[in-house]
């Protein structure tokens, strides 16, 4: 897998379209959850991949939301992504915006880490602390079964995720905390260094 994009021009391509702190924070963060998952499942060597997908896969979100999935090809080529990127990052749309259905290992990631790094951000920034650093499962899984919070993540497409990898939630929960705080102070840094 190459990238056919390199990791500045792929943060160039996301600001281009993405404005909004919150998407930003995101897209960042689901970069660094897919190159820890690239590393931790033993595509080391597609890690850049791995990253790359993560950081636009909602690169027409902000801007186009009733078109998410179906934007994105059209801005990606522009962009100079290669197809099969462009695939990867349709597909973690499946089922809801898209009929592009994950194939590929890291294509199950993305469709099941995406959605749980917004209920993970979400449950961070209700924590004294703001960090995955002390969250445990057992907290995220309450937050999880409470259906009023984090409404807008989709608990289906999170139990769908863990299906597709062949793993139960708990195993999805503690890795995808795990990736998180991989990268979190990482993140942290680089949307400092915007807001200066």
């Amino acid at each position: 897998m190459t990238s056919q994009i390199t990791r500045p021009e792929a943060l160039a391509l996301l600001e281009k379209y993405n404005k909004e702190p919150f998407h930003i924070l995101h897209a960042l963060t689901v970069e660094g959850t897919m190159r820890w998952y690239a590393r931790e499942l033993g595509f080391g060597e597609d890690e850049e991949f791995w990253g790359i997908t993560g950081l636009l896969h909602d690169i027409d979100f902000e801007l186009y939301p009733e078109e998410h999935c179906q934007k994105a090809p059209e801005l990606l080529r522009e962009g100079g992504v290669g197809e099969d990127m462009i695939h990867a990052i349709c597909s973690h749309g499946y089922g809801i915006c898209c009929n592009i259905e994950p194939e590929h290992q890291m294509e199950k990631v993305l469709f099941a880490a995406d959605e749980l790094t917004g209920l993970i951000g979400a449950a961070i920034r209700m924590r004294p602390s703001k960090s995955t650093k002390d969250l445990e499962v057992s907290s995220l899984k309450k937050k999880f079964k409470d259906k009023k919070f984090a409404a807008g993540c989709s608990r289906d497409i999170i139990r769908q995720g863990a299906e597709r990898l062949g793993w139960d939630l708990d195993q999805l929960f503690a890795k995808t905390i795990e990736a998180m705080r991989s990268c979190e102070d990482a993140v942290n840094q680089e949307m400092e260094a915007r807001s200066a």
